[in-house]
């Protein structure tokens, strides 16, 4: 079974965990969320977006 899951929501649960478990203040998410926003709008994101597709398909190509 193939379990595709967005990358979205993947780093919001990441997000929650170091939230709930390591002491994330929330001051923090937040900066790192407004960070994502102006990053995604900037030169370099095309690259971003390659590079997290590129480890996708790695990461989705692995046999355990």
């Amino acid at each position: 079974m193939i379990l595709s899951i967005s990358g979205v929501v993947l780093l919001g649960i990441i997000v929650f965990l170091f939230f709930r478990k390591d002491g994330l203040k929330v001051s923090h998410a937040l900066v790192c969320a407004l960070f994502g926003f102006y990053l995604a709008g900037s030169a370099i994101a095309p690259s971003i977006k390659a590079g997290g597709a590129s480890l996708a398909n790695l990461l989705g190509g692995l046999k355990l």
